[in-house]
């Protein structure tokens, strides 16, 4: 499994490893495109945008990485659900300050610091938005458009009935298809979405903006 996480996106993304049946390990590159994070695979050394979840550069240019659900939630929601998870030590044996955040500010302003190749004004930059891949379209479930007061609805994209599971208050959710299987979806920041998936619809309640 490979964990992700671009701060610039918001994203957090899983993915399996395997690709043609072997197994691939990644490092990040330390470049971006549009403004994503760019990872690496140790073997060939091709670009993989985690967005896209699909090599950009190199000899596996066109490949793509199976995406994994996974829950992006708070640590609150997190541990309320499974009390005995274990977390990360920062005590690591390097000098490094943990608790300084590079980012801090970013999230709730409408500056995106690298460019991107689409700009869409259909929702604000920073709305954060459950992307959804089905079939090869594209949909996007602004949590600031979901309906309050109930935990679920209904819809549908690329001609299948699914279902959109969502908690407001602690801003995760997650899409079931019509036998209840859960379908791999991840949470971005909605210029970030809208960069790599130009084409992609957008979910409108009646009571929306």
């Amino acid at each position: 499994m490979i964990l992700t996480f671009c701060p610039l996106c918001g994203t957090g993304i899983a993915f399996n490893g395997t690709i043609a049946g072997e197994r691939y390990a990644f490092g990040v590159s330390g470049l971006l495109y549009n403004s994503d994070v760019l990872m690496y695979d140790r073997r060939t050394e091709s670009l993989w945008a985690q967005v896209a979840g699909q090599a950009v550069t190199g000899p596996m240019k066109g490949t793509e990485l199976e995406r994994l659900a996974m829950a992006h939630t708070t640590w609150q929601a997190w541990q309320a659900q499974y009390p005995e998870t274990e977390v990360l030590s920062i005590n690591t044996g390097y000098a490094t300050d943990y608790y300084r955040d590079p980012y801090r500010g970013y999230a709730s302003s409408s500056q995106v610091w690298f460019p991107v190749d689409n700009r869409d004004r259909r929702l604000d930059t920073k709305d954060l938005i459950l992307g959804l891949e089905l079939d090869g379209q594209f949909k996007a479930y602004s949590f600031d458009d979901l309906p309050a007061g109930v935990d679920r609805i209904a819809d549908e994209l690329a001609g299948r009935s699914i279902v959109v599971e969502y908690d407001l208050e602690h801003t995760s959710g997650k899409v079931l298809d019509d036998s209840g299987t859960e379908i791999p979806t991840f949470i971005a920041f909605w210029f970030a979405w809208a960069a790599f998936h130009p084409d992609t619809e957008v979910y409108e309640a009646a009571t929306s903006r």
